[in-house]
């Protein structure tokens, strides 16, 4: 059973997303990485003016890797912006962590792409413009030892939290999703209402 689009389950009792969606068998397709369009992502963790500005800068980001001519492909979403890190951390999330899957095509390496587009490239760059954490893997290496033990290395790394080992899942999005410019619109329309709640 596949994964389908949009079916990210709340979070659990320790504020992270769940491995495997609840009551589900552990063979069952529900579970990480969740498929989801960016407007579903938009809708579910755009809460918060803290949460709205980190997915304006992954919007950004995604059009920034676009004109970079890498329009496809597909990204996992983690971090802790996917957790309830308001309340089990009492704090808001500071960025969102970005493993970008992609073909390069067109005679690109990650050295040029790099030189050319460094506030995309380059982690500290892209942390400070679009406050995501970015990480990127070409699609075009043939299946080999090395790209399943990089895929093998990222999943590993994904559905654990780094500080007590907790199992977790996490969220997909396709690179040409051709809904970009509908979330860009969410984000618009959460950020003029909550606007009017606080206006006089």
């Amino acid at each position: 059973m596949l994964n389908e689009l949009g079916m990210i389950p709340d979070w659990n009792a320790q504020g992270v997303i769940p491995p495997i969606a609840p009551g589900e068998p552990r063979n069952s397709g529900r579970r990480a990485p969740y498929l989801a369009s960016l407007r579903q992502v938009v809708d579910r963790y755009g809460t918060t003016p803290e949460r709205r500005k980190i997915l304006r800068g992954l919007i950004d980001y995604r059009r920034a890797l676009a004109a970079a001519g890498l329009p496809d492909g597909f990204q996992w979403l983690n971090g802790s912006f996917m957790e309830d890190v308001e309340a089990s951390r009492a704090r808001p999330p500071a960025d969102i962590d970005v493993v970008s899957f992609v073909p390069l095509g067109n005679g690109a390496n990650q050295q040029n792409l790099l030189t050319n587009h460094p506030d995309v490239f380059d982690p500290d760059r892209a942390k400070a413009k679009f406050h995501v954490d970015a990480y990127f893997r070409s699609l075009d290496d043939a299946l080999s030892d090395r790209s399943v033990r990089a895929i093998a290395y990222w999943y590993s790394m994904w559905a654990h939290r780094r500080d007590d080992q907790l199992w977790k899942g996490f969220v997909e999005v396709a690179m040409s999703d051709i809904d970009d410019a509908e979330a860009g619109q969410r984000l618009n329309d959460l950020e003029a209402a909550a606007a009017a709640k606080v206006s006089p």
